[in-house]
């Protein structure tokens, strides 16, 4: 995905021309809503501005995801009323933020920043504070619950939810199992309370124009093949999964130089010294933390060493039965969005699933501290258009579009993204942050949309260069584009206000199964090279009222495991 600074800003301005022109009647009215002074999600995505009465939230788990929802919130449409986190470290970042560093701090701003209050002490007249999330639920004055809990905790703490009578947004992925996700995608139709998932690229601007140039447009031709990546620097001694435990020597001596260096500060510094100070010590609280006593297990590693509960409770990305791995928390991201792109190249309105995936994955550059993969490659056979006639047979099996995901561990250098690539152009999508347009493999090459033999928009080069871009084409206005978390929590908002039938999240639970399925099945490839590297999925998978799963447990929401 390596471009020099020249081709991106000609890709950029390729992009931004070529939707500009394709949705010019549809991005003027959003422009003009916008400087009316609305808000660009609600205008471009269809939902309304908050009718003035704000969801009451809570917000369960409030780690590093939740830190992240709690600082995308548009107190128009929510206001977090309650807080449970079991971590001391995590309640004090829910209220503080996070201040080990400035992209940290403008990440998870914390409460206090949001909603405007000057201490924590003023916040929690407002903001009641639980541990235990079964508290919150028992909360009358919660309307609806923001669950980042780690990913074997989504279904138990979902399901419960509903039964409370709270509205639900869960963390992606939507459970740690196939028939976790039916039963809470049943939970939520027999109560009748909206259930939504994290997968905020479906709120993505960017990526909806993306999704514009490849379906609607067409202007990238006949889409055979996308490449997704996530590159990482996550190498041993530098692991963000395995953040240190309380009481590491490398967190005291950090602790303890701040301490040391806060007389002689200067003046400007002495403000986030002491925010870095006080964030240390609630993180040495965790050491109190009782992690058995709320269901976290030890464990004997491969190389004789010992994992304390306390230790599955933060690392718990790092272990099968707390965590997803590679495909949950990084794949699923750019399966998802491949899997909208493909969708598009349909024109269906619905989501097309994959027909197969091969996968590779292993272990190689860390310790025996883990359960999961360091690096995976996996290859899936999407059904193109004309692969199935008008009966859903197959008419031509060559007809196939392949996504390729890899996630390898190096110095991060390539980042995350996806390249689409059609028979006429290709798109690069960037960190959620850029996307840029190419005719064929061409990129130096800027390009206008002209108008094909069939009167159909195709991309035409030009030797005079793109017009002028529309702001609102790549996602509008100054400054990096909204990631689609503010605009996903308040769509959610805004349905449980708004209720009706059409009125429905973009991930709802049909949606976020699918997402599920794909991720949950590469990863039981990936565990069973020898005798499963390649799956052909079921269409029976991916039906939340079918009971078959490939687990092979069928679904039963009456389980005590929801209950008790």
């Amino acid at each position: 995905m390596t471009t020099s600074e020249q081709q991106k800003k000609i890709g950029k301005e390729n992009f931004a021309e070529a939707v500009g022109i394709t949705r010019r009647d549809f991005l003027a009215g959003v422009t003009a809503g916008v400087a009316a002074g609305a808000g660009l999600g609600s205008l471009y995505f269809g939902y309304g501005k908050s009718v003035g009465d704000p969801l009451r939230v809570g917000v369960v788990g409030t780690g590093d995801q939740g830190s992240v929802l709690i600082g995308a919130i548009n107190p128009d449409y929510i206001n977090v009323v309650a807080v449970a986190d079991i971590r001391p470290y995590n309640r004090f970042r829910a209220f503080h933020g996070d201040a080990s560093s400035p992209s940290a701090t403008k990440a998870r701003p914390g409460l206090l920043a949001k909603y405007g209050w000057n201490s924590e002490d003023a916040a929690r007249k407002q903001v009641k504070v639980y541990e235990a999330y079964e508290e919150l639920l028992a909360d009358p004055d919660v309307e609806a619950v923001i669950i980042a809990l780690p990913l074997q905790l989504h279904s138990v703490a979902a399901i419960k939810a509903l039964r409370a009578g709270k509205h639900v947004l869960t963390e992606k992925l939507m459970g740690h199992s196939v028939r976790e996700c039916k039963e809470m995608g049943r939970v939520s139709r027999e109560t009748g309370k909206l259930l939504a998932t994290g997968h905020q690229r479906h709120y993505s601007i960017l990526y909806d124009n993306a999704v514009h140039t490849i379906g609607t447009a067409r202007l990238i031709g006949d889409l055979h093949s996308i490449r997704a990546q996530w590159h990482r620097g996550n190498l041993p001694g530098k692991d963000s999964w395995k953040p240190p435990m309380p009481g590491d020597e490398v967190l005291l001596k950090q602790l303890t130089g701040w301490q040391k260096s806060l007389d002689k500060a200067k003046p400007s510094d002495i403000d986030a010294l002491r925010k870095r100070i006080a964030q240390a010590e609630a993180q040495l609280l965790d050491a109190d933390v009782d992690a058995a006593k709320h269901g976290y297990t030890t464990l004997t590693m491969a190389d004789g060493s010992t994992r304390t509960p306390l230790e599955e409770l933060i690392r718990w990305r790092l272990w099968q039965r707390t965590g997803g791995g590679l495909m949950a928390e990084l794949g699923s991201h750019q399966l998802d969005a491949a899997g909208i792109f493909v969708s598009a190249a349909h024109g269906k309105g619905k989501k097309i699933k994959p027909l197969t995936v091969t996968t590779v994955g292993n272990r190689s550059i860390f310790p025996a501290d883990r359960e999961i993969d360091d690096h995976v490659y996996c290859i899936y056979e999407y059904p193109a258009p004309g692969y199935f006639d008008d009966k859903g047979a197959v008419a031509d099996p060559n007809k196939k579009i392949v996504v390729t995901y890899s996630s390898i561990n190096g110095n991060g250098f390539g980042g995350y993204g996806e390249v689409v690539m059609g028979t006429s152009g290709t798109l690069l999508l960037e960190q959620e942050q850029e996307v840029t347009l190419y005719k064929g493999a061409e990129k130096d090459t800027r390009v206008t949309v002209a108008s094909g033999k069939d009167g159909s928009p195709t991309l035409d080069t030009t030797e005079s260069g793109a017009g002028p871009a529309l702001a609102a084409a790549a996602g509008g206005g100054d400054g990096p584009p909204s990631r689609g978390y503010t605009e996903e929590m308040e769509h959610w908002a805004w349905c449980i206000r708004n209720p009706a039938p059409e009125n429905q999240p973009r991930c709802k639970p049909e949606v976020a199964l699918a997402d599920a399925v794909i991720a949950l099945v590469s990863n039981m490839s990936l565990a069973n090279p020898a005798t499963q590297s390649r799956i052909e999925f079921q269409d029976a998978w991916f039906d939340i009222a079918s009971d078959e799963t490939p687990e092979g447990l069928a679904p039963d929401p009456g389980r005590d495991f929801y209950t008790g």
